[in-house]
């Protein structure tokens, strides 16, 4: 028999879970999702979130409260009578009294082999700190932050190049697949659940803009992983002179090369960077206010040469 379901999610990662649910054949009663944002060139004009907008395409029922701490929303999350919550990157905390309501519990579908890489941003943090594999899994979620039971889980090779723009978007797909699979098991009866391991906890706090500026001292690797874990938002960067003017340059993709010299130091024609140790090949930049190009179109008008330095 399928199941009441509550879809509380935000982004477009939250989208392909929402869609998946309401293809199965379960009955949707109502979607939370983050409220509308200021977006436009000049930030007055509101913008629904992805959930937003696919949850009304859809016909479903929208809520979008700023807080789920007060007694008002929690009795209208009651009154739902859900048997279980579904949650992808909502982006709210959700209290004891919402966490208790549905019937089932509430599950979680989080990018991370747990418990590594628990909390906000798992999937630039498995990139940045240069991991070969992450995934995603089915959880149950309590008061603490990602620290319920795991119920499934699928693997993902995260590959030497890849960004996190693109593991975002196959997790997102992998994730889908797998809320599905466990809400038809939850509807047999058959979805069991294993506590986390106490070992190998790790915590992917938000991306702070402070940590978004190369540092060409360290090696080529954490370089690279650096790049491509920020990629294509919020974005690495540095700082070049072009023109007689210093501008600043988004790092939208690179690669491990051959070379050596003085930390973002440009080592030849083909826009090679040293490292602190080796060196990378910027594949491809951004200037500021541009668009994403090529690194050859880049020095194409930029006219680096060898010798030139990032900072």
């Amino acid at each position: 028999m399928p199941l009441r379901v509550i879809f509380m999610g935000t982004p477009e990662f939250s989208v392909p879970t929402l869609r998946a649910i309401a293809d199965a054949g379960h009955e949707i009663g109502a979607v939370y999702t983050q409220p509308p944002r200021a977006a436009g060139r000049r930030g007055l004009e509101l913008t629904p979130s992805p959930v937003q907008r696919e949850a009304e395409r859809l016909g479903l029922e929208v809520r979008t409260p700023v807080s789920l701490k007060n007694e008002t929303e929690q009795q209208a999350f009651r009154a739902l009578r859900a048997d279980v919550a579904v949650v992808v990157a909502y982006g709210l905390l959700l209290p004891k009294p919402i966490l208790e309501a549905p019937r089932l519990g509430c599950l979680n579908g989080h990018a991370s082999l747990l418990p590594r890489w628990r909390g906000a941003a798992p999937i630039q943090r498995a990139i940045m700190a240069g991991d070969t594999e992450t995934g995603m899994m089915v959880m149950r979620m309590e008061e603490g932050l990602d620290t319920g039971p795991v119920a499934m889980a699928e693997k993902c090779a995260i590959g030497p190049d890849m960004t996190a723009d693109e593991l975002h978007d196959r997790l997102m797909h992998i994730g889908a697949a797998l809320m599905a699979e466990a809400l038809a098991r939850l509807e047999r009866d058959a979805l069991t659940f294993t506590a986390q391991a106490t070992e190998g906890v790790t915590y992917s706090k938000k991306i702070d803009k402070a940590e978004t500026r190369v540092d060409w001292t360290r090696p080529a690797g954490e370089v690279h992983d650096h790049i491509r874990g920020l990629s294509p938002f919020p974005g690495a960067w540095c700082e070049i002179e072009i023109g007689g003017r210093l501008e600043r340059l988004k790092l939208l993709r690179s690669m491990l090369s051959q070379g050596a010299g003085e930390p973002g130091g440009i080592l030849d024609d083909r826009l090679t960077v040293a490292c602190g140790s080796g060196a990378i090949r910027l594949v491809e930049v951004q200037r500021a206010g541009g668009k994403p190009i090529a690194a050859q179109e880049f020095l194409r008008g930029a006219k680096l040469e060898k010798g030139m330095k990032f900072s």
